[in-house]
């Protein structure tokens, strides 16, 4: 694995219902987010944080049927050109949000230097548009907008950069919108939900994935993992949680199956509100599973 990192804070929360999920970025590196990664033999290079507007600051808010649209288009437009300066300079781009509307921004820009499969690890689909969403919340649109549905303007794609739905794989899921699920079945990216998880295991599901991935040749893998894929009872501080999400050590099997494949090569960590934390618990544990997936092991 390169052994160079730079990281990029996105302190996003345009794209949620709920604020607080723009102190993230600042929440992670206070867990030692950069001294976890440098004591693993990384080079460390943690380039700050994209400026951001805060809602406070718009004048309008929904624009057909979706909230700070624009705005968000406009940082996603940045991290894309940001992320794929990091693939040029040889380093691995760490993304940490801010919610997960910012994955439609650093996917682009991986894709934009090499062909990767994505890993999509969370409790929802994202995969809602401004016609199916009950909330018109951007952080519910990414997966849909990197896939060439609307609102396509989120995710600054051109050509060959789209993702295919057969590129996607989704672990985890376990709260859907209706019309989401129509779409997610229609679309037919690979969809692991916990249900797949409690009754093959982490391990299978994992590994299947993998599989899947090595099928289609993808020598690259992009891991947008989302704070809230784990039970609340162990990761209070995210932006929507959901309850009957993964355990601890089904959380860091998961990464160690993935550092083994030795793939992954950029990574987005989204969605942690230390609002909601517990003595920024969640900070520390999305740290410990960044670690496990670059190569932290127990022997």
């Amino acid at each position: 694995m390169n052994r160079a990192i730079s990281i990029n804070g996105v302190p996003m929360d345009l794209g949620q219902g709920r604020r607080g999920v723009d102190m993230g970025p600042g929440a992670i590196r206070y867990a030692g987010l950069n001294a976890r990664l440098a004591g693993l033999g990384f080079d460390v290079n943690d380039k700050g944080n994209l400026d951001v507007p805060v809602p406070e600051e718009q004048q309008s808010a929904i624009t057909g049927g979706t909230k700070y649209l624009s705005e968000v288009s406009t940082v996603n437009r940045e991290l894309a050109d940001r992320t794929a300066q990091t693939l040029q300079e040889g380093a691995i781009p760490i993304t940490l949000g801010g919610d997960h509307s910012i994955a439609a921004g650093s996917i682009v820009g991986v894709r934009r230097q090499e062909r990767v499969g994505v890993l999509w690890i969370d409790a929802h689909g994202d995969f809602n548009t401004p016609e199916s969403s009950p909330s018109g919340n951007l952080h519910g649109m990414p997966l849909a907008a990197l896939l060439g549905r609307e609102p396509q303007v989120m995710a600054p794609w051109e050509g060959s950069e789209r993702l295919r739905p057969q590129e996607v794989v989704l672990v985890g899921i376990r709260s859907l919108d209706r019309d989401e699920r129509r779409a997610l079945v229609e679309y037919g990216p690979k969809v692991y939900t916990m249900r797949d998880v409690d009754e093959l295991g982490i391990a299978e599901v994992t590994r299947r994935a993998l599989c899947h991935f090595s099928r289609l040749g993808l020598p690259r893998l992009h891991v947008s993992l989302d704070l809230d894929v784990l039970d609340p009872s162990i990761a209070p501080g995210v932006g929507t949680p959901v309850p009957g999400g993964l355990s601890y050590r089904e959380a860091h099997l998961l990464m160690e199956i993935l550092s083994d494949d030795e793939r992954v090569g950029s990574l987005d960590v989204v969605e942690i509100n230390p609002i909601l934390d517990v003595r920024n618990g969640t900070a520390e544990l999305a740290v410990e599973l960044v670690a496990s997936l670059l190569g932290q092991s127990i022997i």
